[in-house]
């Protein structure tokens, strides 16, 4: 929604001794594609190594790569 702009206004909250405030940014529009039932994907996606913890390759980083083919198969399903 917005060319890339700087602003170092703190939108996270960091130990006091790290300094990140992620001064690049862009304003977007979230984008609604469609809804599934995630739990049952969970065995086919490779990106997720630990089956009983799968969670936590959803949390901890802002971003996270998928390979391609668990990409596909989620796209088929929305």
């Amino acid at each position: 929604m917005s060319e890339p702009y700087q602003d170092s206004t703190r939108i996270f909250k960091v130990p006091p001794h790290l300094n990140e405030t992620y001064p690049l940014r862009v304003k977007i529009k979230p984008v609604k594609l469609g809804e599934l039932d995630f739990k049952p994907l969970i065995p086919k996606l490779s990106f997720i190594t630990n089956k009983k913890k799968w969670s936590g390759h959803l949390m901890g980083k802002a971003m996270r790569e998928i390979p391609e083919e668990d990409y596909r198969l989620i796209e088929s399903l929305l």
